[in-house]
């Protein structure tokens, strides 16, 4: 398929320039839009959508609004401005000059990091492939496919790289990134929450908050590479994954806003009340913040790693905000690491802190989960409502690391087996939790109109009114 790439793919990395890279894209361009047709968002394919597409890297002009089909989208690929005389910020090269080219040494390292952070993007577009088809409004239906294309974006991205940079091998990844579907039992998803169901729409605003946050400390760390053309197509991404965080920040307060109403309607704070009525109770929403938030702390890797050591030591992977540390080399410094006993109860070691690096922005990322549930609270408190949300600790329900398969009580209390299998769905969503929202997740499609479960946004999209007709489905 002969494309040409400065009208079909906005760039600034000279696609219709490089030779090489146009024949790889040519192969693999077809293979991307048989993935999208089948694996995208469900029977949308005729709708137009008022999306913004990615146009420049210009702070004060990067993209533009209107209506496209979403086949049609026009996929960029950008690079942030470069930094002049950028010196690698942390590990053994501190100071040195950041580099244009992989080094031969850090090859094998970089793809990994390249292709993991790839597939989590046709990964989640894979997850909400059918909530299309329960939208509550026109406008959270424009924000999904909104997301949806922007993952998109960020695969171009990250293939971008492959292609570019890692000759036959980042070819054969760039296939692998659509051979492997999340949930697949035989080519799953390489992190485990990407192969997560997310089936409702109180999931999808879940997923948003906790799971996009841990993808923006992880562009975070990536932006700080040594690898530069990997840093400038990070800083970037982060322009559009704050979008993805603001859907599921406010997702959840106009869940929490709705209840509240609801409520108040009532004159009580009953959960099957609540749930008779038509929303959802705040238990609830407290079993399903355990579960996404857990899940999600998974994806930051074990308390103690060798590979992030090296990936430290070698500039490939820095903290989220290197600047802000007084020590860049990491060196002669270390980390208190907790850890189960074996004896059911806990004990804490000194942990060089190279080691400890993914606990180090683990750490970031949960004091930023936070900000939200405390907005959320004071939502409660102004209602006089006596509930309060909170996270649970980060060692409730993990798969990694060092508390991985330990029964904990969210307050991260060791417990026996026998209290988990008791207790575990006072903690975490139920199959009756889930069917209740399920039953919930009627699509709404009337300009303006929203489910009797979420409450409207205060504003919508680029100034346009709450009843712009934002997906004209066809």
């Amino acid at each position: 398929m002969a494309l040409d790439y400065r009208e079909h793919i906005p760039n600034n990395v000279g696609l219709g320039d490089n030779r090489a890279l146009h024949r790889a894209l040519e192969h693999w361009q077809p293979h991307f839009l048989d993935w999208w047709k089948e694996m995208g968002p469900a029977v949308f394919a005729d709708a137009d959508v008022y999306l913004r597409t990615a146009t420049a890297v210009d702070e004060q002009g990067w993209a533009s609004y209107g209506m496209v089909k979403m086949p049609e989208y026009r996929w960029g690929i950008f690079l942030a401005d470069p930094v002049p005389d950028r010196r690698i910020g942390f590990g053994d090269a501190l100071g040195e000059p950041v580099w244009q080219q992989v080094p031969g040494e850090h090859r094998s390292a970089l793809r990994r990091l390249i292709v993991t952070q790839g597939d989590t993007e046709p990964a989640s577009v894979e997850q909400q492939r059918r909530l299309g088809e329960t939208c509550p409004s026109l406008y959270d239906l424009r924000n999904l496919f909104q997301v949806n294309v922007e993952e998109g974006r960020h695969l171009w991205a990250m293939v971008y790289l492959l292609h570019g940079y890692f000759g036959r091998d980042g070819r054969e990844e760039a296939e692998e990134l659509l051979a492997r579907h999340s949930g697949d039992p035989d080519k799953p998803r390489i992190l485990g929450t990407f192969n997560q169901p997310i089936a409702d729409w109180l999931s999808f605003f879940m997923f948003t908050y906790f799971t996009d946050r841990d993808g923006r400390f992880q562009l975070k760390s990536l932006t700080e590479s040594a690898f530069d053309p990997l840093s400038r197509t990070c800083r970037f991404m982060l322009t559009e994954e704050a979008f993805h965080m603001f859907v599921g920040t406010s997702g959840i307060t106009r869940v929490v806003k709705r209840t509240l109403e609801v409520m108040k309607e009532l004159g009580n704070e009953d959960p099957t009340a609540v749930r008779n009525a038509g929303a959802i109770d705040l238990p609830t929403l407290q079993r399903y913040i355990n579960f996404w938030f857990s899940s999600s702390l998974d994806l930051f890797g074990a308390e103690i790693s060798s590979n992030a050591a090296s990936y430290f030591a070698g500039g490939l992977k820095g903290r989220p905000d290197e600047a802000r540390f007084a020590n860049h080399s990491a060196v002669d410094q270390s980390l208190r690491i907790e850890a189960p006993d074996g004896k059911g109860g806990v004990t804490a070691a000194d942990v060089p802190m190279r080691s400890a690096m993914n606990e180090v922005t683990r750490s970031a990322y949960v004091r930023d989960c936070d900000v939200g549930v405390q907005r959320w609270n004071r939502l409660l408190a102004e209602a006089r409502c006596d509930f309060r949300f909170r996270l649970p600790s980060i060692r409730f329900r993990r798969s990694i690391g060092v508390w991985a398969g330990v029964a904990t009580d969210p307050d991260g209390r060791p417990i026996a087996d026998e209290e988990w299998r008791r207790r575990e769905y006072q903690w975490l969503p139920s199959a009756e939790d889930r069917a209740f929202v399920a039953s919930l997740m009627r699509r709404v499609t009337s300009p303006g109109k929203m489910a009797g479960w979420i409450a409207p946004p205060e504003i919508g999209i680029n100034n346009a009114p709450l009843d712009y007709k934002y997906v004209r489905l066809n």
